[in-house]
């Protein structure tokens, strides 16, 4: 038996998508355990391609078990787009389920979620995911994934009754209308694909693992967006941390046998907050070009900076962090010298410590050591002792500066263009 867990160390978009796709292959279940469609990886496989916002990673293995968690908030419309396009390439999702305790994302969310960020930036994608999060710990105004098992007459009486409450709440904060009987029938056409994939995911996956079976859990976005532990208010709405895999699955914490913290070889972000390491000039904009830094979800340009193992210590440490896949490698070659932050200094006090008050945070100026690049295209290298010399050193330096060893190291977008460290 074996549990899995795989998080993002830093603000999401490490490229958790093609490290869960590539060790999936030696998984029979893999898990989404967090957030919404407002987070997106893309799975390569020779020349295809998958953008995925809700379907677990493994969406090439028909054979495997795929499970969308009870700590996911689910776009309906989104969920069907997915499971359909990978059904017209081939792809059959009759092993995909959706946790019956998964609440659904509907249209108001999203209104609410656009009108919120026009009252203060924080860098929403407006998807709905913060307003469908505030309706399930209200546990007063959401649905379900089970409400989509309920007769039509019940469902759409309780929809109607929550729109009801939503118009009077919009109207009194002068948030933009919406038709009630669309989100209805715009439900009731979705639950049509989705019921058979509604299932007691709980129970799935803790069978699974009695019986001895592997289990890949995948989280979205980074640690450093987790709503308790991240740099809020500039953060998701829920918990992206690896106690997340636990109470966004129904899994208890000591059957989790290993925790994969994925960090890029470089820092990024998207969106709004404080961003020590970020480079602004000609340099930030070249590791974005090369390193094709655009939101999956969004298309916006992410911000780009220099690793910063301040972040990843407490990242690292937060997470429990067994083992680390770095990626991106390849996006810094050709760079005469790579710099890396190794602590802060704030108000002319350094630390190794990662603020965890944003007003300090904002203050903090990175603390570099500076290492020599390297030149030359690395996407062939299959094993670190292929890496030009000055490569080989900035994966064993990131290594002892964390104390945590670099199991997996990504050299090109490709699942092949990968390096395992002792298989």
């Amino acid at each position: 038996m074996s549990v899995t867990l795989i998080l993002g160390l830093q603000w999401g978009d490490e490229g958790k998508g093609k490290i869960v796709d590539l060790l999936a292959e030696d998984y029979e279940y893999i898990v989404r355990f967090n957030g919404g469609d407002n987070a997106g990886h893309t799975v390569r496989k020779g020349d295809e391609e998958f953008k995925l916002h809700l379907v677990p990673s493994g969406v090439f293995y028909p054979d495997k078990t795929k499970v969308i968690g009870n700590g996911v908030v689910v776009n309906p419309e989104t969920l069907v787009s997915e499971i359909e396009m990978a059904e017209s390439r081939g792809y059959p999702m009759k092993r995909l389920f959706v946790s019956s305790d998964a609440h659904i994302v509907l249209s108001w969310h999203k209104i609410m979620d656009g009108a919120l960020e026009q009252t203060g930036k924080i860098g929403t994608t407006k998807k709905g995911i913060g307003p469908a999060y505030s309706d399930k710990a209200s546990r007063t105004y959401s649905i379900r994934a089970c409400d989509l098992l309920l007769p039509e007459k019940e469902l759409k009486e309780k929809l109607l009754r929550i729109a009801a409450h939503k118009k009077k709440l919009f109207s009194a904060l002068g948030f933009p209308d919406f038709d009630s009987e669309s989100v209805v029938s715009g439900l009731m056409k979705s639950a049509i694909t989705i019921r058979p994939h509604v299932a007691d995911t709980q129970f799935i996956l803790n069978d699974a693992i009695a019986k001895g079976k592997s289990v890949l859990l995948e989280g979205a976005q980074g640690a450093l967006l987790d709503i308790d532990h991240g740099t809020f208010p500039y953060v998701t709405s829920s918990n992206t941390t690896s106690g997340a895999g636990c109470t966004g699955t129904g899994i208890p914490p000591q059957k989790i046998h290993s925790v994969v913290g994925i960090a890029k070889a470089y820092t990024t972000r998207v969106g709004e907050g404080p961003f020590p390491t970020e480079l602004t000039g000609s340099l930030g904009e070249e590791i974005r070009k090369v390193g094709a830094e655009f939101g999956t979800t969004t298309g916006r340009p992410r911000r780009c900076g220099w690793l910063d193992l301040v972040v990843l210590r407490y990242t690292c440490m937060i997470n429990g962090v067994t083992e680390i896949a770095l990626t991106k490698l390849d996006v810094l070659s050709n760079l005469k010298e790579i710099k890396v932050a190794v602590a802060y200094e704030i108000v002319g006090k350094k630390t190794e410590n990662f603020p965890l008050d944003l007003p300090r945070l904002a203050k903090a100026v990175p603390v570099y050591e500076t290492l020599p690049g390297w030149e030359g295209d690395i996407t062939k290298c299959t094993s670190l002792a292929d890496l030009p010399k000055n490569a080989r050193k900035y994966v064993e330096y990131v290594e002892n500066k964390l104390g945590t060893p670099v199991k997996i190291v990504s050299v090109g977008p490709k699942r092949e263009e990968t390096i395992l460290v002792n298989p």
